[in-house]
């Protein structure tokens, strides 16, 4: 029987061998963090500039200290910007401190959801890709949203399960299913926000999404490198689903042996 092959994730022209994007907030402490890093295997973790303490005379290790060059791809976030022009300063300040451009854009609508504010998202895209970075947007379910950010370059589209940190999972999924339908294969679509549960992110996977980024669900669990790994196997498992194949629903039953054969019959 001929297997399914599957296809490396690869954003911004590098390839990576984990699904699970990961941060580095809410951990308890920075032992903590990087054992969940490596607990879940991720090579690549975002983090919001204004948390990084910039220039030489800084006393303490940054959560950047303690990232693997050789293993972690660096994305600085934009994480706490409610407009374009904090936006596109964020960035470029994150580039000029981390020496990296890549950015994961976020421009927030609104403090009490962190709902993304997608003109504003747009309009920033548009402006960092023409200043030549890598530019993975924040994004809501809606597939016009994510046509035109994928028009003005995006190096990947990343569109929430539901509120960021609410743990909700899928409330919907349909407009996910109808990025993906458009997209795959032609950008990567990353799940940002909202995941709560290993089989959110199984789901997530199950549906088409290419990866995950996973932050509070793990960071706040009781056991954050058991979590993350779970995640990791989640998002595995629903890959490798989706590869599969699923099964169409069926209104009603279809037996699993034929009626041939039965006793009495």
């Amino acid at each position: 029987m001929e297997h399914a092959t599957d296809n490396p994730l690869v954003i911004g022209g590098r390839e990576f061998g984990s699904r699970l994007l990961m941060g580095t907030g809410k951990f308890a402490d920075s032992d903590v963090m990087v054992r969940a890093w490596e607990a879940g295997g991720t090579e690549c973790v975002t983090v919001a500039i204004r948390r990084i303490e910039l220039g030489p005379e800084r006393k303490e290790k940054n959560f950047i200290d303690y990232l693997d060059p050789g293993k972690h791809q660096l994305l600085p976030n934009t994480a706490g910007c409610f407009s374009v022009e904090d936006v596109l300063r964020t960035a470029r300040l994150a580039r000029e401190a981390t020496g990296s451009d890549w950015i994961k854009v976020e421009v927030l609508g609104d403090e009490k959801t962190l709902l993304p504010d997608v003109a504003g998202t747009i309009e920033a895209t548009k402006i960092l890709k023409d200043e030549g970075f890598t530019v993975l947007p924040y994004t809501s379910q809606d597939p016009i949203v994510a046509r035109k950010l994928f028009e003005a370059g995006a190096d990947a589209i990343m569109p929430l399960a539901s509120p960021i940190g609410s743990g909700q999972g899928f409330p919907d999924f349909s407009g996910l299913q109808f990025i993906i339908e458009e997209f795959s294969g032609k950008v990567p679509i990353v799940v940002d926000a909202g995941i709560g549960a290993p089989s959110d992110a199984s789901l997530a996977m199950e549906l088409g999404a290419d990866a995950c980024l996973i932050n509070t669900a793990i960071a706040l669990s009781s056991d954050p490198p058991l979590m993350a790994a779970a995640m990791a196997q989640g998002i595995e498992a629903g890959r490798k689903a989706f590869l599969a194949g699923r099964i169409p629903r069926r209104r009603y039953a279809s037996a699993s042996t034929t009626m041939e054969g039965r006793i009495g019959a």
